[in-house]
């Protein structure tokens, strides 16, 4: 019984993993253009999951954009070629640390700006001297009258 029982979660397991391993027919023959295909994979956003990467997405999106930077990689097309080939159909938002340019400067210094000005903020309250009104007549009586009854001044009294 625990013999069967124990090889059937072998062979549970053994599928499970032949499910999620990709497809033999789409890898490419040379072992270095692979692997630069699939270091590009990891830098590549899934449009569909979106903070994932192809390499890590199973959507069919992923799976066709897992094809197209095969076919660039076995074209000869440079890494940099196969990411500007995907910004200009997709946009930059395919890669996953897209650069900075003038069109995602907004994204990029708006951390910065926020951080500062928080700090700016922080550093004026801190000097800025803190105004406070001044004592009404009976509020100097009062403080007076405190000040008659303890002539040692306050906390310096004798100790007893």
């Amino acid at each position: 019984m625990r013999l069967t029982r124990a090889a059937g979660l072998v062979l549970a397991a053994l599928l499970s993993i032949a499910a999620t391993a990709n497809d033999p027919a789409e890898r490419l023959a040379d072992p270095a253009k692979e692997a630069r295909a699939r270091a590009l994979f990891r830098e590549v956003r899934c449009l569909v999951c979106q903070n994932e990467s192809i390499d890590d997405s199973e959507a069919d999106l992923a799976e066709d954009l897992r094809k197209v930077v095969r076919a660039q990689v076995s074209a000869g097309r440079t890494d940099a070629e196969v990411k500007r080939y995907l910004t200009d159909r997709y946009g930059e938002f395919v890669l996953l640390q897209p650069p900075f340019s003038p069109g995602n400067a907004l994204l990029w210094l708006t951390p910065f700006a926020l951080v500062l000005g928080g700090g700016a903020i922080l550093i004026l309250r801190a000097r800025k001297p803190g105004t406070t009104p001044p004592l009404s007549a009976e509020e100097e009586a009062a403080l007076a009258a405190l000040n008659v009854s303890d002539p040692d001044g306050p906390g310096q009294g004798s100790a007893a």
